[in-house]
């Protein structure tokens, strides 16, 4: 079981919310978040409600403010907890939407993608086993998508509004 305390305020202050579950909505309890605090767990805070916007992953530790988690601003409205995971890993990205044309197996991470396919665009990826983090540049930078295992037949369906990629990481640390 997970635990991330959500603050209004930075360095720890003001109104905050515990959350030991997903939550599809946190603007019942809070109207901003300028630090969090993860105890427990690892997690995926998103800009807006229903898990959409932008994604940032939240690893055991403390975010003093928001650009200690690469936020873009001070809106959290939702989260979910990466389930803990102990398998192997297993991604197969796609150069057309719908799984089409030449496709890259991957097994272990990739720090830029753009020097080993297609110039980084991906349209479609299969998540076979494991949990990942697709990042918008090389490098494990800019924004995050988070890639549970399933079929995205589209890019937009992981999040992004571009194909355009950069880097591709397992997530391995669940504490």
């Amino acid at each position: 079981m997970g635990k991330i305390t959500f603050f209004e305020e930075k360095n720890f202050q003001g109104r905050h919310y515990e959350c030991t579950s997903d939550s599809v909505e946190l603007q019942a309890h809070l109207s901003c978040c300028n630090s969090i605090r993860v105890e427990s767990g690892c997690w995926m805070a998103y800009e807006k409600p229903n898990y959409s916007g932008y994604q940032y992953m939240l690893y055991k530790g403390e975010y003093p403010d928001h650009h200690h988690w690469a936020g873009f601003n001070d809106c959290i409205h939702s989260c979910r907890m990466v389930p803990s995971y102990q398998g192997n890993y297993k991604v197969k990205i796609f150069e057309h939407p719908d799984f089409g044309g030449q496709a890259m197996e991957l097994m272990e991470d990739c720090p830029d993608l753009r020097t080993c396919f297609h110039n980084g665009n991906i349209f479609s990826a299969n998540v076979m086993e494991g949990y990942w983090i697709l990042h918008e540049h090389p490098k494990y930078t800019g924004c995050q998508y988070f890639l549970h295992p399933g079929e995205y037949r589209r890019f937009s369906e992981w999040g992004s509004t571009s194909p355009a990629t950069g880097s591709l990481k397992r997530i391995t640390e669940f504490n």
